[in-house]
């Protein structure tokens, strides 16, 4: 997986709809989520498109993944909220700055508010599942 710090590198010096280009990539390149995980209790509350996030904790104790989205940006979106806590312990995730990861995307202001609306709210479930392993 590429790191954060590289994606940003190549998204600050692309044009808008090249932004939006690279963030469908990054939600294609997402690991497939089954259909039967799409369910009422993975569905992330509050976004405008459907967001599905699923917590694994794997044999190490690590927290692994799944999401998808009905829309193409937005899982873009969930890919890069992922690429900041993927495979970490509980504790790392709990105290993982989301949010500062995030902020040079400066997607507030790169996307429309319909496709960023969801954000607090999967950093808060993803946060929520680390509390629980806690």
């Amino acid at each position: 997986m590429t790191a954060l710090s590289e994606i940003y590198e190549e998204y600050e010096f692309l044009e808008p709809d090249d932004r939006y280009r690279l963030l469908i990539e990054l939600g294609r390149a997402l690991e497939a989520m089954p259909d039967a995980l799409k369910t009422d209790a993975t569905l992330v509350r509050g976004c405008s498109a459907a967001v599905w996030v699923y917590p694994q904790r794997m044999e190490d104790g690590r927290l692994h993944f799944l999401a998808d989205s009905n829309a193409a940006i937005t899982k873009g979106i969930i890919a890069l909220v992922l690429k900041t806590v993927q495979d970490q312990s509980p504790r790392q995730v709990a105290d993982a700055d989301i949010e500062g990861a995030l902020a040079p995307f400066d997607l507030k202001n790169q996307l429309s508010s319909n496709r960023t609306q969801g954000i607090p709210n999967m950093i808060a479930l993803i946060r929520e599942t680390a509390a629980r392993y806690l």
